[in-house]
Formats: C-alpha cells, structure tokens, sequence
C-alpha cells in the first residue's frame, strides 16, 4: 500500500494568505525531521505492520466463545440472516443500530458460527491499523504515521477489542475516517470534506451511537480553534446529512414495527444503574493502551509545545470529550474509551519523532556517526522500547488460557461454549434453563438452543434490558416444573454474591444434582495447579 500526502505547515491557510480554497503545497514544518524514503520502502514498512496486527489479533482466536455482548451480535447478525437456529432466542432489534450485525449476517445463515464473525472484527481492525497512516502522514509526516500504525497494531486495547464480535472495533475505523475528513477539511477549507466528516460520523453512529459524542469533540475543536473557518452554509448542509444517515436506523426500526422497542431501550440506557466505580477507567484502560504511549503522547505535548497548532487541538478534543463523557456517565464498559486509541497513537508518534536527544549523545564525533543519524538512531530505539513495551501485555492478553475471574469486553468466558454444546447435546427439546444472570443466559441461548432466563434480572422495567423477562416467582416456576435445570458460573457470582446465595437456595430446595461442570486451570495456597470450577449445571426437580 503505497499513498501520497502532500505536507502542510501549521498554518491554516487563511493565516498563509492566497487562495484558502486550495493553499499551496509546501515543505513539512521545520521541526519535524522529514522522511525523504522510496514509496516502496513506506509500503513495506505498512505491510509489515499489517502482517503484525492481522497475527496477534488472530492468534488462538477461538480458544474460548462468546462472551455475552458478542452472543447477543452475533444472535442478532443470525436472525437478521434468517437463520432458524436463532430467530427464536435473538430479535433483530435491540439497543444498538444494525450497521455492523447486518455487515456480519451474511456470515450467519447456517449453523453455529463463532469464528467467521470474529474474522471480520478483526479484518475491520486492520483497516484501523492502516487508516491511522494516512491520518498521521496528513497531520504530520509518513514517518508519523508509519509509527501510529506501528503503535495500534500491538496495542492491547485495541488489540484485544477487535478481537471480539463487539461493536467498538468497526465504529473506531469509521471514527479514525471521521477524523480525517475533519483534517481534510481543516487543510482545504473546502465544504465538501465537512460534509464528508457528517456523512462519516452518521455511519459511525450507526455502528454504535454512543459514538454522537465525537460531535461534541468536532464543535469542541471548532471552539477552541478560530483560525479555522466555520462554514454556515455547510453547516446547514452537514446537520441533515448526519441526521439523513442517521435515520436509516429509527425508519428500519418504524418499517418493522418495533419503534417501541426502540424507545424502551432508550428509556432503559437513561435510567440504567452504575456498574462499576468511578475509578474503573483508571484502574483498567491506561495499562491497556500502555503507560509508555501515554507518556510520550502527553510529554511530547509538553516538550514541542512551542510548536502546538490546530493539529494538537483536533486530537485532544477527540480524546476529551469521550474521556469526560464516559466517566461521568453511571454505566462504564471496558471497551467503551476505544475511539480515543488513535489520536492517543498519533500524539505518541508525534512525540517519538521529535524525541529531544540529550546533548552528550548528540555530542558523538562526526567520524564515529553523523549527527543526523544519531538523532534518527535515538528516535529508532525509543519506538523500538515504546512498541516492545505494548508486544508484552499484547502477547499475554492473547495467549492468556483463561481464568475464573472475567471482566466484561476483554475476551471470550472460558467454558461457556462447552456448557452450551453440552447443553444441546445432553438435555431434551424444550429444556428451560435458571442462570444466575442475562449473561450466562446470553451464551446458553446461543449456543445451547435453550430458553433461559436471569435471576438476577430486575422486575422494574426501568433496570432492566426489554429484551429480558424477569422471573417475579422461581420457586413457583420450579415448584411447576416450568426449570428444569440451573447453571451456576463463577464470573456472575464474583458481581453478584446476593443472587449466588439465592441461586443456591434454589439448589438446595429443589434436589439441584450436578450433571456438568466446566474447569479452568488454576492454583491453590501451595501454588499447586488444581482445577477450577467456574460453570456447573444442575439438574432440579420439583
């Protein structure tokens, strides 16, 4: 791959005088090193990146299944599709729009499909990788963005989200598209581009309309930006071309006749209860998209903020606005600040290619290296330490063998495939299942082909997912014979011990007899590995 940027300076081009409509091409700023390398050198350098990202993203990829949210995407992408062993347990119309399930559902007609829609996620992944270039080379330099791509390639963040059946990881390549036609127009100062970028943030918001926040961070840079010209004209033309794109998602909705459901979920996202503390971001995102790409993006704002522009402005308001959102909202996800790794990765790629190097290195004698190639040395190992720094966690994260312990968004949930095979395999047609929660329930009906219900889903419609029912009386149901078999898991009873120790009342009262239970590998106080049980079915009667 092989793409051609023309470099800008920092000024906007009504502050460089001429014709703003189309500013001149000039040299790169003087205090970025310019990379003069054949374009062949350049696609290289790309294809050896891809080839990385498309590797750790890939590696043991279905060493374990679904998770909750991705059985609910991929249920949805097989129902879309028609497929008969999934319209009963998913209904196509749910919290999110439809973008990215119907890209999948192709994927979803026949059979059990886990691998394929994962494939795709990661394929979307790559594309991000590659996009980050093209953006980091208009920003700044191709050596800038050469070593974004480098950066997001072996991210854990990323990595392990675009891994996943999971909505994030296609909504950030439509972002990072988002952001360049915002640098486009920027540059250009030509209408067309600002339209693109509405056009490009409605698509991004029907993969996931958390993503409307990233219009507060284009009217946060236009705010805090007055060298850039705002377009009335184009504004008053973008506004109903992102509402236009948008509104393919309620009309689908209207044409099926579910606009309840859309309102109900609605409702249901405004009222839902914290799940997590205010500290979970802190706690689990930094060390995620690497402590040392944090340090050079944000010192590399300290140390070339003699030379900050527009550029800097743009992607800060691109990583803020989300941050601040976010965390201020109640309900917090893992996977939820992933639109900020690009502009994360293109600050840090900035700042290792400006790296100040100390004076006693740059000191060496000319005879011994040529002060230039001391400098482009320095800069080579400080990428070489920063991307090692994310190889690690990144290789850990993808050739970890699983756990008791599951946080929602990292991964696939050791057993829950095999306890849903068993399942299907093991228990007769219309077989009802009790588990501890809609997660587990999520992946039973997936894989499993059982009805099943949460305890632990709420009676008030207003903490609770529409699309889950609420059992108002188990006993009275198991006293019935309406359950006929109960699953335990460990990663539910960790969040809830209230309903673990109901669940196991339940157990108790009905002559719960274990038939299946699913192993991790683990340790005990001696350090001496043990099994651990962190799926058990049970098999109850009245």
């Amino acid at each position: 791959m092989s793409v051609s940027h023309p470099a800008t300076t920092d000024k906007l081009p009504e502050q460089r005088g001429g014709d703003a409509q189309r500013p001149a091409r000039s040299a790169p700023p003087s205090w970025l090193p310019a990379l003069r390398r054949p374009r062949w050198k350049v696609a290289g350098g790309l294809t050896g990146v891809a080839v990385l990202a498309l590797f750790v993203r890939t590696w043991q990829i279905d060493a374990f299944g679904f998770n909750s949210d991705e059985a609910v995407y991929a249920g949805q992408a097989a129902s879309l599709a028609g497929n008969p062993r999934y319209t009963e347990y998913f209904p196509v119309f749910r919290a999110h729009p439809m973008l990215v399930q119907a890209l999948l559902s192709p994927f979803f007609r026949a059979g059990e499909v886990d691998v394929a829609g994962r494939l795709v996620v990661v394929a979307l992944g790559v594309l991000t990788v590659l996009a980050v270039y093209p953006l980091g080379a208009r920003l700044y330099t191709r050596r800038v963005g050469l070593i974004a791509a480098l950066l997001l390639a072996v991210m854990p963040y990323h990595v392990v989200v675009t891994r996943q059946v999971l909505l994030d990881g296609p909504m950030v390549l439509l972002a990072t598209l988002t952001l360049y036609c915002m640098v486009r127009f920027v540059q250009r100062q030509d209408a067309l581009w600002y339209v693109a970028t509405a056009a490009m943030l409605g698509l991004t918001m029907l993969a996931k309309e958390t993503s409307i926040v990233l219009a507060g961070s284009v009217y946060a840079f236009l705010a805090l930006t007055p060298g850039v010209r705002r377009p009335v004209r184009a504004t008053l033309l973008a506004l109903p071309v992102l509402a236009l794109v948008f509104a393919t998602h309620p009309i689908s909705q209207a044409l099926a006749g579910r606009t309840e459901t859309g309102r109900n979920y609605l409702v249901w996202q405004l009222f839902r209860r914290p799940n997590h503390p205010m500290s979970f971001y802190l706690e689990n995102v930094p060390s995620s998209i690497g402590l040392l790409v944090l340090l050079a993006a944000f010192g590399g704002l300290w140390w070339a903020r003699r030379q900050r522009s527009w550029r800097e402005t743009l992607l800060l308001s691109w990583i803020a606005v989300p941050v601040v959102f976010f965390q201020l909202w109640p309900v917090k996800g893992f996977q939820y600040l992933l639109p900020v790794v690009v502009p994360v990765a293109v600050l840090a790629a900035r700042a290792l290619a400006v790296l100040p190097v100390p004076a006693r290195v740059a000191a060496v004698p000319r005879r011994v290296m040529p002060r230039a190639r001391v400098h482009l040395v320095v800069r080579l190992v400080a990428v070489a330490t920063v991307a090692l720094s994310l190889l690690g966690p990144c290789w850990r994260a993808v050739s970890q063998q699983g756990g008791a312990h599951f946080l929602a968004g990292s991964g696939g949930v050791p057993g829950g495939r095999e306890a849903g095979r068993w399942l299907t395999d093991h228990t007769p047609d219309g077989s009802v299942i009790l588990t501890l929660g809609p997660s587990m329930s999520n992946i039973i009906r997936y894989y499993g082909q059982r009805q099943s219900y949460g305890l632990s889903v709420s009676p008030n419609p207003l903490h609770r997912n529409p699309s889950y029912v609420a059992l108002n009386n188990p006993d009275g149901w198991l006293r019935n014979n309406n359950l006929h078999y109960i699953v335990w898991d460990s990663f539910s009873a960790r969040r809830s011990t209230f309903f673990a120790d109901r669940l196991a009342t339940l157990v108790r009262r009905y002559h719960g007899r274990i038939v299946h239970t699913e192993y991790v590998g683990g340790a005990d106080a001696s350090g001496r590995a043990v099994p651990v049980p962190v799926i058990i079915i049970y098999e109850v009667r009245p």
